[in-house]
Parts: structure tokens; sequence; C-alpha cells
């Protein structure tokens, strides 16, 4: 039986591109997103291998709820990408919209906190595997990003629960790429890494061997 990953933000950039490299590899994917329509695009795409579930990352419930379906379709659950994630319309403590800072804290630090809590039940069962989006920006400091603070949480509870998970015999790795050509991003930025290049990061992490506990991945663009 093929094994089986959950992606959240797997509507576009590299939860989907993840979403196409996992089923290559011969993985299932539960895709989660609030974007229906774009999931619903993406599991035709894929086929019998993946299965669309709108939710909302921030809400805990939600996120228990799409884990039970993927458990339902696909039998076990044995990895977890908590890839949801996004920065601020106006950077800045002085600046930034107080709201905006609020929903980016929601999603960027509860979204991965509710990942890992509604997933972790189901990992345990199979010794299964949490990645994190992380970022270059979550490994050093950058003048008053509020962003980048987010992601030192990201890098920081990563480390943590692969301690946790080594109890159990599960693996936690932080993905933590620099600059990506994303809808992240409102302008293009083609000279940088591509979804692909994440996405074979996450699928290199997933399939190395069970003696072998990858931490962190750091991605950085040549250009």
């Amino acid at each position: 039986m093929a094994s089986t990953l959950l992606i959240t933000g797997a509507s576009t950039g590299i939860g989907a591109a993840t979403a196409r490299a996992a089923v290559t590899a011969g993985w299932n994917v539960a895709l989660v997103a609030r974007s229906a329509d774009k999931l619903s695009d993406l599991e035709a795409e894929l086929g019998e291998s993946a299965m669309a579930v709108a939710a909302d990352v921030t809400d805990l419930s939600a996120m228990e709820q799409a884990v039970v379906r993927a458990v339902d379709r696909f039998g076990a659950l044995d990895a977890a990408f908590a890839n949801a994630g996004r920065g601020l319309k106006t950077p800045g403590t002085e600046n930034a919209d107080p709201e905006d800072i609020r929903g980016l804290i929601d999603l960027n630090i509860m979204g991965v906190l509710h990942t890992a809590r509604a997933t972790l039940p189901e990992l345990r069962k199979t010794r299964g595997h949490l990645l994190l989006t992380g970022s270059a920006a979550g490994r050093k400091h950058i003048s008053g990003s509020i962003y980048g603070a987010t992601k030192w949480f990201v890098h920081g509870y990563g480390g943590n629960m692969a301690d946790e998970m080594r109890e159990w015999g599960g693996r936690c790795t932080v993905i933590a790429p620099g600059m990506v050509d994303t809808p992240f991003f409102d302008e293009p930025k083609p000279d940088k890494l591509h979804p692909e290049d994440i996405a074979d990061a996450v699928v290199f992490a997933l399939t190395r061997p069970a003696r072998a506990d990858v931490r962190e991945v750091y991605v950085m663009p040549t250009g």
C-alpha cells in the first residue's frame, strides 16, 4: 500500500509542486487549502492518488476533520507537510496593519501548530514524518521582519519536535528555502528557485532510510 502525505497550502506554489513530486514518487496525497477550485483542478490532474480537502489551517477542528478524511480514504497517514504560510501586505512593526499581523501569525504559527496537533496521533501510529516550511528568513536576522520572526518560530519548533518525535521513532524536518518564484510574491522571480526545487527537497527528506533523521534542508538560489 502506498504511503500517504498530507500537504497544507497545497493549491499553488510549493504545495502543489510537492503534491506532483510525491505522486510521481509513488505516494498518495491529501491536498489541504482554502481554495476549493484550485484544489479540485489539482486533484483531477493527479488522479486516484490525490484527495482534495478544502480547509483553513487556522481552524483546528477543520484540520482534525481533514486528517479523518485522509485516513478514511487512504487507510493511514505517513507524513504531513505544514506548508501553508504568507507574508505581510506592508512590512514593519510601525507600518503594518495590526490585523494583517494577526493574520500572519495565525497562519504561519498557529497553522503549523494546528497541522501538527491534528496529524501527530496518526503519525505516531506509523512512526511518521512531519515536515515544516521554514525559510532562509528564519536562519538570519532581517531588519524589522515580522515574517522572518514567524519563521524563526518554525525553525525552533521543528527542532523541538524532532527531539520529541525521535522518542517514538518519528522524524521532523524543516525545509528552509531562499527566495522561490511562487505566488507569494506580487512580481515573478524567474531567476530564483522554482517550486519544484523545494518539492524535490521534501521528497528527498521523506525517502531517506529510517536510520537517517534529516532535520533541515536549506536550499538557496544561485542567482
